[in-house]
């Protein structure tokens, strides 16, 4: 296994990672990923150890709590061993403080994170969404306070803008306070939208990317091609309109280049989108998911080889789109691009 320093910091993290979103599943979405309890969760763990996995990630909203208090047993008696990544701001009740990031709400939010997991501190929290309705500076002094405490080790965001990280950032650099070092981000093959401005502001800024949904939300598993249609026992059917939307003809354009590829290597499609994802600018580590001990398997193969300048080349025609302004002149016109050029293909 490979690691990688998140983002700007001293920490190593594999490139693989393991999501526990499957975790303890119960409700409409969550109940459709997976419903592994302790005893599974336990054997998917010893598998991920034996591959050099060591980094799993979590949030409180997956099936409300339950998600991490199955992994907080499945690592129990080897703390030392792993690292814990959650999440928290997403709404867990109705109440008027039970969403968002203010600072009675994050502070209640890792004092129960810390309880369901059984442990002391997490290694890496990310704020899940930004709150508008609450100022930076009282979120990120209470981030600050909760590093200095001992309770959290690094800090970042998840589906952040571009905006609203440098904002939080310039915020900390004012004041002396921790920074972010970790952007929970959605990138895909068939969802491409992290380059045009994130990847280049990671980079500058040092934010190492945790990829979550790798596989375009169960999309690039090799079971949707053209012409095929969706298999009745996908959890897509129940599924689709919670994650990221994708046109159906760059779907099958993407799924084509994948087959031809997979055939090339003698590797699956899914373990060749995640290989690519591997080779991405800024990127530290991919969440793989797995419903049991075969799908985690599989996924672990994405790793230990290389796909070869030409086949990501394919792959990287397959997938592109037209940027949105005002990043489209950059790509399109020489005087744009010699002033600004991309970070990735």
């Amino acid at each position: 296994m490979e690691y990688r320093n998140l983002g700007q910091s001293g920490l190593k993290v594999p490139v693989l990672s393991f999501g526990a979103g499957t975790f303890g599943g119960s409700g409409p979405l969550f109940s459709h990923w997976g419903t592994t309890d302790v005893e599974e969760a336990r054997r998917l763990v010893d598998i991920c150890l034996e591959a050099g996995v060591n980094l799993f990630d979590t949030a409180d909203v997956y099936s409300a709590g339950a998600s991490e208090e199955v992994l907080g047993q499945a690592i129990k008696g080897r703390r030392n061993d792993v690292l814990i990544s959650t999440k928290a701001s997403l709404p867990t009740g109705d109440g008027p403080n039970d969403w968002g990031s203010s600072r009675s709400r994050l502070i209640g939010s890792v004092e129960a994170a810390l309880k369901r997991l059984g442990t002391d501190h997490i290694d890496i929290f990310q704020l899940h969404a930004f709150d508008a309705s609450t100022p930076v500076e009282e979120v990120v002094s209470t981030l600050d306070q909760l590093v200095k405490d001992g309770k959290l080790r690094y800090i970042g965001v998840s589906n952040f803008s571009g905006w609203q990280i440098m904002k939080s950032l310039a915020a900390a650099d004012r004041n002396g306070w921790t920074r972010y070092v970790a952007n929970q981000v959605y990138y895909s093959l068939i969802g491409r939208d992290y380059e045009w401005d994130l990847m280049p502001l990671g980079k500058d800024q040092g934010l190492g990317a945790l990829v979550w949904s790798p596989l375009g939300w169960g999309r690039l598993t090799g079971k949707i091609s053209r012409g095929k249609p969706l298999p009745e026992g996908s959890r897509l059917h129940e599924t689709a309109d919670f994650g990221p939307p994708v046109e159906e003809e760059l779907l099958y354009r993407v799924v084509d280049a994948l087959q031809i590829l997979a055939e090339e290597t003698g590797k699956t499609v899914p373990q060749v989108a995640i290989n690519w994802l591997t080779s991405r600018p800024t990127v530290s580590s991919v969440i793989i998911g797995a419903r049991n001990e075969e799908q985690l398997r599989q996924n672990l193969g994405a790793v230990g080889w290389s796909l070869t300048r030409e086949q990501i080349g394919t792959l990287d025609a397959a997938s592109a789109v037209t940027a949105p302004y005002p990043h489209f002149p950059y790509r399109r016109q020489e005087g744009f691009a010699r002033l600004n050029p991309p970070i990735a293909g």
